[in-house]
């Protein structure tokens, strides 16, 4: 299918959920998360650098195919929110940006929680891979920038019981 019809059947999908997000009453926040097209409920996660604490609300890829398609075909993502990878062993890791639609701050995390590197503004649509340069478990995506405006870097830890480091 061309980009541009892709992008207006993305387009239209997400504002259907978005509007049956508005009309759900009293459901469990866990169902309201899957109902808005989330694939898992979202997650506190916290980042500690320079001493403070940056909040996110993340969605849990840890299956197989939640892994597989990620963030791809979604238009946008609201700022304070992001999807941690969580793989059941530590090593390189390499990701790319196969229809994904917008750019992504790619955080690579070690079993502890410490920030291995950080893959900045990565392209929507690359199929270049994204290397971790070490070991990671953990992979979160973030909003292209949104790492450098809050000074996150390597060596900064994230915090979430996946790290086991709460």
């Amino acid at each position: 299918m061309p980009v541009s019809n892709r992008r207006a059947l993305v387009v239209a999908a997400s504002a259907a959920l978005m509007l049956g997000a508005c009309a759900m009453g009293d459901k469990s926040s866990a169902a309201a998360d899957t109902e808005a097209g989330y694939i898992s409920p979202l997650e506190d996660l916290q980042i500690v650098s320079g001493g403070q604490s940056h909040a996110f609300k993340v969605e849990i890829a840890d299956g197989e195919a939640e892994r597989e398609h990620g963030l791809m075909n979604r238009p946008s993502m609201p700022a304070d929110h992001g999807m941690l990878f969580e793989f059941p062993d530590e090593q390189d890791r390499s990701f790319w940006m196969h229809n994904t639609y917008i750019p992504l701050d790619i955080i690579y995390i070690d079993h502890a929680g410490k920030i291995v590197s950080i893959q900045a503004n990565a392209t929507p649509f690359s199929e270049t891979p994204l290397p971790s340069y070490g070991a990671a478990t953990g992979v979160l995506e973030l909003n292209g920038g949104r790492a450098a405006a809050l000074g996150i870097g390597p060596g900064d830890v994230v915090k979430h019981p996946f790290f086991h480091n709460r």
